[in-house]
């Protein structure tokens, strides 16, 4: 059994299979003031964490005809969206909404953009603009330049040709100004 002096906590084992439960009220008045202890402090992380958020929060009301369909519950919107994105599930939170005050004519055409899955935006490349070989002391490094696909517009990196010709072998099948400038 259990040693004299020991502490013994609320469960322990006897024989293998056959659980006894103390009952001395010592221990049982302990772990409920503890259980007390850990909910009080549980309540007080949530409620700093509210206050947190609350302090970003913004309330932000959308009226029917502002591309909003109809208010979903208290904190979601069901949205019109262009033809384009009909694969896109159109209700969503007010947190991931902001008012556009945009004109109609400056829309963004949504065909040249390439989405994944998951919807998201993936960036391409969309053809190589020039070569170039950096020399240095020992070695020379073929590089390209490739003009991408971007959120944010037309973008231009420079990449190592070898390693570029791996991954995107048929940007090497056109044919392309070529430089051998160093820079």
């Amino acid at each position: 059994m259990v040693p004299p002096g020991s502490v013994v906590p609320p469960i322990w084992w006897t024989e293998v299979g056959e659980a006894q439960i103390n009952t001395d009220p010592e221990l049982i008045q302990e772990t409920t003031e503890k259980i007390i202890q850990i909910k009080q402090r549980m309540q007080a992380t949530r409620d700093r964490q509210k206050s947190y958020a609350d302090l970003k929060r913004k309330p932000i009301e959308f009226q029917v005809g502002d591309k909003v369909l109809e208010k979903v519950g208290e904190v979601a919107y069901k949205l019109e969206l262009p033809e384009e994105l009909s694969r896109v599930h159109n209700t969503f939170h007010v947190s991931n909404l902001k008012k556009c005050h945009a004109d109609e004519p400056l829309a963004v055409p949504l065909d040249g953009l390439h989405l994944d899955d998951k919807l998201h935006f993936v960036e391409e490349p969309l053809e190589i603009v020039s070569h170039e070989v950096k020399r240095l002391k020992r070695s020379r490094i073929p590089l390209v330049k490739v003009r991408w696909n971007s959120k944010r517009g037309p973008e231009f990196t420079w990449e190592r040709k070898d390693q570029f010709r791996k991954k995107y072998p048929h940007l090497f099948t056109k044919t392309t100004p070529s430089s051998s400038a160093a820079s």
